[in-house]
C-alpha cells in the first residue's frame, strides 16, 4: 500500500458576473469576511459568450476575476460553494429571481483550474451537498489548456493570461 502524501492547500478564485458592478465592493466586503484578504482583481472584462444570463442578470454583463491571499483546503471546495450560492441569494432582489452576482468558485493549483457546480454531467464529479468538482483547465506547455468540456469564456487567451498571473501569485506563495 502506498504512503498517502499530505496535499498542498490550494489557490481559490472565484469569477464574478455582474449587469451592476457597483454592488461589488460590497459583495467583496462579505466574501472577504469568509476567504481572507483579496490578493488579485481583473479588469472588468464583457461577458458576451452567451445570452444565458440576461433574462435574470440583464443586459450588459461584466466579468471579473478575484483571487485571495489565504490558501485553502481543496476538499473544501463544496463547503466554498455552498457559501458563495448563500452570498449570490443575498443579493437576489426580493420577491423576485433576479440574480444581481453569480460567484463560479474554485481553484487554482500548480497543475489545474477546478471549478464547483451544482449541475451533474459527464466530465463532473460529484463531491457532496449536490455539488460537483469539474477540472476545466489543465496546466500543460507552460500555459493551462482547455478540454473539449471548457466552457468558451474560460478557452479565452484573456481568462488563460489571467488564470497564468493568478497561478504565478500562486507559485509564489509556496516557495515563500
Amino acid at each position: 500500500m502506498r504512503t498517502l502524501v499530505e496535499q498542498f492547500p490550494v489557490k481559490a478564485i472565484i469569477g464574478v458576473l455582474t449587469a451592476e458592478p457597483t454592488i461589488l465592493p460590497t459583495v467583496y466586503q462579505r466574501l472577504t469576511e469568509h476567504f481572507g484578504h483579496l490578493d488579485y482583481t481583473s479588469e472588468f472584462l464583457p461577458f458576451t459568450y452567451t445570452t444565458y444570463y440576461e433574462t435574470e442578470m440583464g443586459e450588459g454583463i461584466q466579468r471579473q476575476f478575484i483571487s485571495f491571499k489565504n490558501l485553502i483546503d481543496a476538499g473544501a471546495l463544496s463547503d466554498k460553494k455552498i457559501f458563495t450560492n448563500q452570498v449570490e441569494q443575498e443579493f437576489t432582489e426580493e420577491n423576485t429571481s433576479h440574480r444581481r452576482v453569480n460567484l463560479d468558485v474554485g481553484y487554482i493549483c500548480m497543475a489545474k483550474l477546478v471549478l464547483a457546480s451544482t449541475k451533474d454531467h459527464a466530465h463532473r464529479i460529484y463531491l457532496n451537498d449536490n455539488i460537483y468538482a469539474e477540472i476545466t483547465l489543465r496546466f500543460y506547455h507552460k500555459t493551462f489548456q482547455p478540454w473539449e468540456w471548457t466552457y468558451p469564456d474560460y478557452r479565452s487567451p484573456a481568462y488563460i493570461n489571467i488564470f497564468n498571473h493568478i497561478r504565478e501569485i500562486y507559485r509564489e506563495q509556496l516557495n515563500s
